[in-house]
């Protein structure tokens, strides 16, 4: 969950969220496939709000447990939106809010993403009133700790930059309200083993659940990329590792079986393919990132692409590549695409990648692990790719937001 107030809840809570506070309209980031990008002269409250963002970076633990214990302390009846043994991932909602803050003057990306965490935060059972609750918690931490630079023209700013983005999560929501369920049903139709700690799952939701190739869904708090293009009988398959801790994979890779029934958020996620153009792809994935690349290569199948498209799976060692037989087959039935595998012994993914080439005309799509996500970025903007033509689904971990 991720909350800010409403105008029409925030009269309620003047001495602290202002309805109808001044700000510049249109704010958000484009969810998750690009990076935001600051663009020319910042506001004066985006100045203040990262005047305090660089005051709490070196203690964004200490800010972040703050700001649960006033959330749970004051509103105990929160608590119970927050899962089981999730507490990495739920410390994302103050991630994502300070995330936001610290890119509120990049009106295209800005708003997307709200607008995704809106519509997503709707499986937690997050309604309009719960957002001035943590609009207060959020104020309640970082005056606790922004001692250094925080004022009542400080404190003026967060709260209009916090009713900004409460207010377009708030708004996408009740859109998205009108046309989506919160959540989705979806029985485990089959569970394929493909390695000791990665399984390949089969879902057959209870209604039709429309998403394009390259998006993922959210299980709890987690994310996982569909392994496939939209399926004539409606059928999504998903990749999981199983991490160390990993209370949400571990079931799913170790305890799922067929019947079982889960329980699935909205679609997300910008990575997908422009079919307006015919740009070639230049496609890198790491271990289970591999599955939203699969799902792209079909994607430009299905629309007839004769665009070239390169594929770089990457792995730890030889065995880990468990989907492989699936690319070389993709491989033979379409020339335009070639596969490469990168392993340990071949060095890093992204550099790799960077050996083979030209690429700086290429569309390019990363999914994997952060580090591996990070490193790619970097590297192929090093070789002349521009930053908007890089497309990713890490934009919290990758910006730098506080709790970065």
């Amino acid at each position: 969950m991720m909350d800010a107030p409403t105008t029409t809840t925030a009269a309620e809570h003047a001495d602290r969220i202002e309805p109808g506070a001044a700000y510049e309209p249109g704010e958000e980031p484009d969810g998750e496939g690009k990076e935001p990008r600051i663009t020319g002269g910042a506001s004066a409250d985006a100045l203040l709000v990262r005047r305090t963002l660089a005051e709490i970076a070196p203690i964004a633990d200490k800010v972040t447990s703050y700001f649960y214990a006033l959330l749970f302390v004051r509103n105990p009846e929160l608590r119970e939106m927050f899962p089981a043994a999730m507490d990495t991932q739920r410390d994302r909602l103050l991630k994502a809010l300070l995330t936001a803050a610290e890119h509120m003057d990049d009106a295209p990306v800005l708003t997307a993403y709200l607008q995704n965490l809106g519509r997503g935060h709707r499986k937690y059972g997050t309604r309009a009133a719960h957002y001035p609750a943590v609009g207060e918690a959020l104020i309640g931490a970082l005056v606790r700790y922004a001692t250094g630079t925080w004022d009542e023209e400080t404190e003026a700013a967060w709260v209009r930059t916090y009713t900004m983005i409460s207010q377009i999560m708030i708004d996408a929501a009740a859109e998205n309200e009108q046309t989506a369920p919160a959540w989705w049903h979806a029985e485990v139709v089959s569970h394929d083993l493909r390695t000791p700690d990665v399984a390949v799952v089969t879902l057959r939701p209870d209604q039709p659940y429309p998403f394009l190739a390259g998006q993922y869904t959210t299980r709890i708090w987690r994310h996982y990329s569909f392994a496939s293009a939209p399926r004539p009988d409606g059928l999504l398959s998903l990749h999981v590792k199983a991490v160390p801790a990993g209370w949400v994979s571990g079931a799913l890779v170790h305890r799922a079986r067929p019947g079982d029934v889960l329980r699935l958020g909205p679609p997300a996620g910008s990575m997908t393919v422009d079919h307006a153009t015919d740009s070639g792809l230049l496609c890198l994935g790491g271990g289970t990132g591999i599955a939203p690349i699969k799902a792209l290569v079909e994607d430009v199948a299905e629309h007839g692409d004769r665009r070239p498209v390169d594929v770089f799976y990457g792995a730890r060692h030889d065995h880990d590549l468990y989907d492989i037989d699936t690319m070389l087959r993709l491989q033979k039935t379409f020339p335009w695409l070639s596969v490469h595998t990168v392993t340990e012994e071949q060095g890093r993914l992204p550099d790799a990648v960077c050996r083979y080439g030209p690429w700086n005309e290429r569309d390019a799509y990363l999914s994997g692990p952060l580090g591996m996500v990070r490193r790619g970025v970097d590297a192929l903007r090093g070789v002349g790719i521009p930053s908007e033509r890089i497309r990713h689904d890490f934009l919290t971990e990758l910006t730098p937001a506080a709790t970065g």
